[in-house]
């Protein structure tokens, strides 16, 4: 039973962020969870996705209409090319006064046009994007929002915990700083990946290794190079998506986007090989 000092919030999209944070949020007296994931629809994934969200005693939802209804926040946290869909699926089931966080890893002005499609419903429409890995930090991770609302959804959010920063009262500045920064963070990340498989291919780790160090003593790379191998592991897909967006962004602004779209390749491949 829930009460009026609980904070009711719905997941659309319950992979690894809607998990993470549902074990968070789901651990507080003042918080009420439910989701609904595409997924659930799945016979053969869905047994698999219930049974995550029993961590978080998260109720499940039928479908959006069902997750939207009675939520006073919705978090969308779908893959990047769903966004504009699930906004516009949701906003079917929207009222006015809820808040429609969408932190998924897209472009500027792809969150634009799903604030536009979320406002025609009445409801409000908060940017998020998400600065970090959310294994280790939980809803701890930093996420700035964007909007007219964003100082609300801050205000409402991180009294349960998390860690919202707004940074701007339009769209689209948000998801700027994650994906220039992301160019930066997935590019060395590709760079550093394919130079020690090179290395290694010819049997020259240590002095390519000496010759890094020397020129950034700081860093152990070593120690780098078995890391980032890893996490584009584990995470290439969803990196990868993560910078077509930015190639997106790119292209919208008349900056060819080669660059960023061959850091996507190189996360797709390094993601179907074992570190």
């Amino acid at each position: 039973m829930t009460t009026t000092n609980t904070l009711n919030i719905a997941f659309i999209g319950f992979g690894e962020l809607g998990q993470r944070f549902a074990r968070d949020l789901g651990a507080r007296a003042d918080t009420a969870l439910s989701a609904y994931d595409i997924v659930f629809d799945d016979p053969a994934k869905r047994e698999a996705r219930l049974a995550a969200m029993s961590v978080g005693k998260v109720v499940a939802k039928r479908d959006h209409a069902d997750a939207c209804s009675g939520a006073a926040i919705i978090i969308s946290a779908v893959t990047a090319d769903q966004v504009e869909a699930v906004a516009a699926t949701a906003a079917k089931h929207l009222k006015p006064g809820q808040l429609f966080l969408d932190v998924n890893s897209a472009s500027p002005a792809t969150k634009r046009r799903a604030a536009r499609i979320v406002e025609a419903s009445g409801a409000d429409y908060v940017e998020g994007a998400v600065m970090a890995a959310v294994a280790g930090p939980g809803i701890k991770v930093e996420i700035l929002t964007g909007g007219p609302k964003a100082g609300r959804a801050a205000e409402l959010l991180n009294a349960v915990g998390m860690n919202l920063t707004p940074v701007a009262h339009e769209y689209g500045k948000a998801s700027a700083i994650k994906l220039c920064r992301s160019i930066m963070i997935k590019g060395l990340e590709a760079l550093i990946v394919d130079s020690s498989r090179a290395s290694t291919h010819w049997g020259v780790e240590r002095e390519v290794t000496a010759s890094l160090s020397r020129t950034f003593p700081s860093i152990d790379w070593p120690k780098l190079a078995v890391d980032m191998t890893e996490r584009v592991a584990t995470h290439g897909i969803r990196r990868a998506a993560e910078m077509r967006e930015a190639a997106d962004m790119l292209s919208e602004i008349d900056i060819d986007p080669g660059l960023a779209a061959a850091v996507a390749a190189a996360h797709d491949r390094g993601a179907k090989r074992k570190p």
